[in-house]
Formats: structure tokens, C-alpha cells, sequence
């Protein structure tokens, strides 16, 4: 659930008792309405409770406690500003304070944790006691900090399963309620979320309850309950314990270059989410580099490789890609490469010496697709001759079933003494037993290279895992086991591969349907995995268009960082946007905004015209890669756009990307046939016009368009249909894309 299920927030909280400051910028705010608070049963008879002791002195009572000594009332209405509008809050006044209460027989310090005792078949809360006073009647009342258990939090029942049971979270919500609803005292331990496993056993009390995070309504968000923790070894990766019981090795600790620091980028597509966030690092003075990337589509990755020829770019699966590291890591144990705290001797590719014709350990080869046509395929009946092969050295590694023989394991490819690349051929490596010496060489030098990532070597991992099975254009969502759907798996994917690899920080963004889609189980999934890996977590909803895009598009973020790192925001709206769609009820809180009541100025949404009004006219057959633009930039949005590549904050140039300055690149239709040229020439220039404007077409009932039968079928210049038969028939006529077939 979007909402918590306890108590309303209250402005003050006891900085005796809670002393940190959530550092949202102020602005911020939570759309949803808060909470409302459960009224706690009482279970204790009157005359078995007491306050004990004398009271706090009035001047420190206060001095901490004002607003309980503003009315001689015992109730006096109190504007909270925690929510889009104004709520008068009843704040109970107090005749007097104090540290100790006796409650059935059992003594009760102001920081003791507590049952509570809740509604008929539902589980007794769990409080801390921030406050003990006695009201202007003499009714004795406890003020409780809510402790969260996993389903109360946006993860949900459905998947609290990822959580350990006992494990609880320090919510931000308080209230009040009488003494004599608390039921039991509880000993709840407050552990170190790097705390690896058996020290974590060690300092759990019999009650079997613990914490290490504090939750919060605001942007959803899970974070450290400690303000500050000690770093033992400066710029060293430390071990993030996991709930799902992986036992850490020796191998998963690597030094960070000081001056440098390693991105993944996963589902890359053309690698824009790894460029901008190293675009943003460079601003902040942190050297980030896209060190790896991922994607199946080759294209994309042919694009990402060109323009960042410092990435080593891998075109396969995303699981292909997690298998392969885990046998890399075993390989590299194997030959005892990952001692334990030994630095990554990394050689850059500039530095390092390479054959021009060797693959430099990249997965995504140039011209991959010519490439494979002139391997050799794996012959199997070759095991039966007699002849043999040497191998000269290995070039590449993958897992999967490179050779398509529907033999999947890890795969390394091979040069072959003797004959040239042409004859390159993936060999498995159970077929490479006798090249100890070539495999340990392969090995240690694509160790030295970081041809693949390590436990503990990454500093950032970011993607965008698919979205087609939450899609809302996809009619065949499995809603009820969404994780049993293919298209979903890759979000299980990526965070098995956070798992494994341990970065510092996280960024996932998908589509705003991840949270619609089946109550939002999906994304109640990616946070619930973060915090079982003990990863600070934090949610947010964000349109391009508030940030300076000439587009609305509403996307979801999710932060994670390691426990000994801290949380990021999520950056205030620099531009109005003009809405289309609204934000899911039960996630409002993480839309990024500003309140409502907050003064500030920001600058005018963009629109179309501010990103290509300075684009000159384009025909049908224009072959040009490049061309000049004729004019000059009119808007700041334009100006950026013309930018050279060496204009632009942390892009590696070279010879490559030296266009002439203000030259127009790839401005370049796609070329249509003579009729589906003249149909787009008869759409008239307006805005949302498409086949439903042309004549001989009307649109009726259910916004289904139909033939005019007033008037003859309008022909082109071919004889063919104005208005083909397909556009009519697809969707049963509510298309709005005519030139779907």
C-alpha cells in the first residue's frame, strides 16, 4: 500500500529522542492526505497505571514541549501543515510531564519500545514512548513513534515475504494516546545495516525484533536510522548483508580509483540515462564513467558503442549477462586473483596494448552481424576426428548458446593457430580443459581491463528494466501473478544482478503503469528487494517536462544507496509542464512538486515549436546526412541542441565526432511509396489531424470512424484508395493511426 496504516503525523517530534533531520528540501510536499490514526484499546484498569515520580519541572516541560502548554483547555486546535491543505490537528494540553509511568505492574521509561494493543484480529502495534504527561483533567497519556513491520509500509503484504519477519521500521508518524493501551514492554535491537550476518544474530534480543531504518510517507522512503556511519576504509566498497542469506566471500571488495568511479548500465538502449547521470556527476565534481553497458537490441548498442567508444558495450540478455558474471568471478577465484582488499589494476583502453584485429574483450563487436556469418559453426562431429587445433588465444567471453546448437553454459571465443579471424569460432569450456595457460592468461588480463564487472567494483548501477508487461497496451497482462509473466522477469533480473554486485548506488525508472498495473505490485517488489538488501530506498515521480523537455512524460524513479552512503533527492520542477494523465492515488506522495502554499517562480513549459522551429523544410528523398540549418537558433532549448559534442559536460570525443559547427545532423525522413506519400500530403495541417479528417470517412457512434456513403470512395493519382480498407478495419475502426496494417 501507497499509504501508511498507523497514525497522523504531528509538526513536532522530541529531538531527545529522534534527533535527525530529514533534509528534504522545503517545498516538498505529500499530495495524499495523511493517515488516520488507529485508536489503540485500552486493556489495563485504571487503578494498575500511573505516572511516577515528580513532574519534569514546568520551564524544561515547556521549553520541549510547547504546544502542550498553549490552553487551559484540554484540547486546542493546532494547524498542521503536512498535507496539500490546511487541517486543524486536537492537540491534548498538559497540566504536567514526566519521565516514568507504571502500567500493570511494569515500569516504563520515556525511549522504551512497547505493544499497543490494536483492533479485534489485527497485530498489537509497536510504539516508542516519546512522551509521558498528564492532561488538564489529570488523564494520564502516552505520546508513540510507530514502529512500521513491512506490510504496514509500501511493500506491502504481498511482498513482505522479501523482508525478515522480524525486522520493523522506525516510521515518522506520532499520536497520542492513554496509558492504558500499552500492553507489554519490548526490547527491539538497533543494528548497523552493514552488519554481516552472524554479528546481526549476535545483538538480536529474545523478542526476535530489530531495526536499522527509519520509513517515511514522504517519497515512500526507507533510510538509515543513524545520522552518520563510520566509513573504515575510505573509498572502499564496503559489503551490503543481504536478508536473502548469500554469504559474502573474499572476492567482493575492490578499491575505487580515487579518480574515477565505474557505471552499469543496464537495458541501455543508447545509454541517455548513464549519459546524463555522468552529465550530472561531472556538475557535482564526481568523474563517473559508463564503464559497462547492456542491451539485446544491436542497434542500440552499435549506437552507444559509437558514441561512447570508452564503454564496453555487450549486445545480449540481461540474465545471459548475470550468469556470465558470476563465472566470472569464479574464474577469477580460480586463479587467485581476488585476494582480499587488493586493488583493480585497471589498464584503460586507450593505454592498453591490443591487436587491431582482436575483440578487446567487448560483446558487442562491430559489424557483429557480418562477423557471425563467417564464423564456423560448432561441428559436433569434429570430436570424432583425429585432427587437432591450437589454440592461439582466447579473444572474448560469453554465456549462452552463441553457435545456436541449443547448448547454453559459458563460451569463450577463440583464435586459432595458424588462421586468421575469418575462422573464429566460440568454443565451450569444457572443450578448452587442455588451455590452462591460455584461459589463465584470457583471465588475468581481462582482469586488469575490467572487461567485466566484479563484486564491489561498481559505483553505479542505473536501467530502465522493460515495461511491456505492465504496459497498458498490452492486453495480455497477468495481473494476478505478474511475476510469473516473461515480460516482467527482467525486473527480477535487474535486481538479482544489484544483488550480486553490491553498488553504491542505484537508479531504476519505468513507466508510471508500474504503479497502476496490479496495485502496484511491481514496484512494491523493486523497493521490497532494495531493503532486504539493506539499500536505503527512496520513490519518486517526476515528468520530463517540469525539467526543461519539450515533452510531458510522467516516469517513476527509484533510489537505492548503500547503508554507508546517502540517500539522494529528487531534484524540485525547474519549468511548468503542461499535464496529461494524473498520478495514482495511492503513490501521490511521491510526486515531486512543490506545495501548493510555496511562492516560486518557474520557467515556461516548453512546447513543440521551442525544439524544432528552427529545422528547415524536408522532402521526401532527402539523402543528406548532414546539412546546414539555414538559420539561427531561436529558442535556449535550440541552442543547447547545436551544441558540438566537446560543448557538452564529460562526452569523450574524437575523430569521429567532429561535425562542422552548426551543421544539422541525420535531419532525414523515412522514405514513403508514391501513394503513402500522397495520403500524408492530403492530412490536413492541424493539430491531432490524421486519416479520420480525410473526405469520404465520417466518424459515428463509439468513435468509430465509417465510409461517407453521401459521396463517392476518393481515389489517388494511382487509382488506389485515398483511405485504404486496413485503415478502417484495424481496431475495428477506433484506430486513430491509418497507416497501421
Amino acid at each position: 500500500m501507497g499509504k501508511g496504516s498507523k497514525r497522523k503525523h504531528q509538526k513536532k517530534i522530541d529531538e531527545s529522542i529522534d534527533s535527525e533531520s530529514e533534509t528534504q528540501s522545503q517545498g516538498l510536499t505529500t499530495l495524499l492526505d495523511p493517515p488516520k490514526p488507529k485508536k489503540a484499546r485500552k486493556v489495563v484498569p485504571d487503578s494498575d497505571l500511573c505516572l511516577v515520580g515528580p513532574p519534569i519541572a514546568p520551564a524544561e516541560a515547556r521549553q520541549r514541549w510547547p504546544h502542550r502548554y498553549q490552553s487551559k483547555n484540554k484540547v486546542k486546535k493546532q494547524a498542521v501543515i503536512e498535507a496539500s491543505n490546511d487541517e486543524e490537528n486536537e492537540v491534548l494540553q498538559a497540566k504536567n510531564h514526566y519521565v516514568e509511568a507504571i502500567v500493570d505492574g511494569c515500569r516504563y521509561k520515556l525511549g522504551d519500545n512497547a505493544y499497543v494493543k490494536a483492533e479485534d484480529g489485527n497485530l498489537d502495534y509497536i510504539a516508542r514512548i516519546v512522551e509521558f504527561f498528564e492532561t488538564v483533567d489529570q488523564e494520564p497519556f502516552f505520546k508513540a513513534q510507530w514502529f512500521y513491520r513491512a506490510e504496514d509500509t509500501v511493500i506491502n503484504k504481498d511482498n513482505a515475504h522479501l523482508i525478515d519477519k522480524r525486522r520493523v521500521f522506525l516510521s515518522d508518524i506520532h499520536d497520542d494516546n492513554p496509558l492504558n493501551c500499552i500492553i507489554s514492554k519490548v526490547e527491539i535491537a538497533e543494528i548497523a545495516p552493514d552488519n554481516d550476518s552472524a554479528a546481526k544474530e549476535s545483538r538480536i534480543p529474545d523478542s526476535g525484533l530489530y531495526y536499522n531504518m527509519k520509513y517515511s510517507l514522504q517519497h515512500l522512503t526507507f533510510k538509515n536510522i543513524f545520522t552518520e556511519i563510520s566509513k573504515k576504509d575510505s573509498g572502499t566498497s564496503s559489503v551490503v548483508s543481504s536478508e536473502c542469506g548469500s554469504n559474502n566471500t573474499s572476492s567482493e571488495v575492490q578499491r575505487f580509483d580515487n579518480s574515477q568511479k565505474y557505471l552499469l548500465d543496464l537495458y541501455s538502449g543508447c545509454g541517455a540515462m548513464s549519459t546524463g547521470l555522468c552529465m550530472g556527476a561531472s556538475l557535482a565534481g564526481i568523474k563517473l564513467v559508463t564503464k559497462w553497458a547492456v542491451d539485446i537490441n544491436s542497434f542500440a548498442c552499435k549506437s552507444l558503442q559509437w558514441n561512447h567508444p570508452e564503454t564496453k558495450v555487450r549486445n545480449e540478455a540481461a540474465e545471459d549477462f548475470l550468469c556470465l558474471l558470476k563465472e566470472w568471478e569464479k574464474l577469477c577465484q580460480k586463479f587467485s586473483l581476488l585476494e582480499p582488499n587488493k586493488p583493480s589494476e585497471t589498464v584503460s583502453s586507450e593505454t592498453g596494448e591490443e591487436d587491431d584485429d582482436d575483440d578487446d574483450g567487448q560483446g558487442c563487436e562491430e559489424e557483429k552481424e557480418q562477423e557471425q556469418e563467417k564464423e564456423r559453426q560448432y561441428d559436433s562431429s569434429s570430436e570424432d576426428s583425429s585432427e587437432e587445433f591450437e589454440v592461439e588465444r582466447l579473444l572474448d567471453i560469453c554465456f549462452g548458446d552463441p553457435n545456436k546448437a541449443k547448448k547454453r553454459g559459458l563460451y569463450f571465443k577463440v583464435r586459432w593457430k595458424g588462421y586468421d579471424k575469418s575462422y573464429d569460432t566460440w568454443e565451450p569450456i569444457e572443450g578448452l580443459s587442455n588451455c590452462e595457460e591460455r584461459l589463465k592468461e584470457f583471465v588475468s588480463k581481462g582482469y586488469k581491463s575490467n572487461i567485466l564487472p566484479l563484486p564491489g567494483s561498481v559505483y553505479f548501477i542505473c536501467g530502465g528494466p522493460p515495461c511491456q508487461g505492465v504496459s497498458g497496451f498490452n492486453r495480455f497482462r497477468n495481473s494476478n501473478a505478474p511475476l510469473e509473466d516473461v515480460k516482467n522477469k527482467q525486473l527480477v533480473v535487474y535486481m538479482d544482478t544489484i544483488e550480486h554486485l553490491k553498488p553504491r548506488y542505484v537508479l531504476m525508472e519505468n513507466v508510471v503503469d508500474i504503479l497502476k498495473f496490479a496495485k502496484g505490485f511491481l514496484g512494491r517488489y523493486a523497493v521490497g528487494r532494495l531493503v532486504s538488501m539493506n539499500y536505503q530506498a527512496r520513490m519518486g515521480m517526476m515528468a520530463a517536462g517540469s525539467y526543461g523537455v519539450p515533452q510531458f512524460r510522467m516516469r517513476v524513479f527509484l533510489w537505492g544507496s548503500h547503508p554507508s552512503e546517502k540517500l539522494p533527492q529528487y531534484p524540485l520542477p525547474t519549468h511548468e509542464v503542461f499535464s496529461r494523465g494524473g498520478v495514482p492515488n495511492e503513490f501521490e506522495e511521491i510526486h515531486v512538486t512543490y506545495d501548493k502554499k510555496d511562492s516560486c517562480q518557474l520557467e515556461s513549459a516548453l512546447t513543440l515549436a521551442d525544439a524544432i522551429s528552427d529545422l528547415p523544410q524536408v522532402n521526401n528523398d532527402e539523402s543528406r546526412d548532414q546539412r546546414n540549418y539555414g538559420t539561427t537558433a531561436r529558442t535556449e532549448f535550440q541552442k543547447f541542441i547545436r551544441l558540438r559534442r566537446k560543448d557538452v559536460i564529460n562526452l569523450t570525443v574524437d575523430s569521429r565526432h567532429a561535425p562542422s559547427l552548426g551543421m544539422l545532423c541525420d535531419h532525414q525522413p523515412l522514405q514513403l511509396n508514391p501513394d503513402d506519400y500522397d495520403r500524408v500530403c492530403h492530412i490536413p495541417k492541424k493539430k491531432g489531424a490524421n486519416f479520420r479528417d480525410l473526405p469520404g470517412v465520417v466518424v459515428g457512434e463509439n468513435n468509430r470512424v465509417e465510409w461517407d456513403t453521401t459521396m463517392d470512395r476518393v481515389l489517388l493519382k494511382s487509382g488506389k484508395p485515398l483511405v485504404p480498407d486496413y485503415a478502417m478495419k484495424f481496431v475495428k475502426g477506433r484506430s486513430t493511426n491509418g497507416n497501421k496494417s
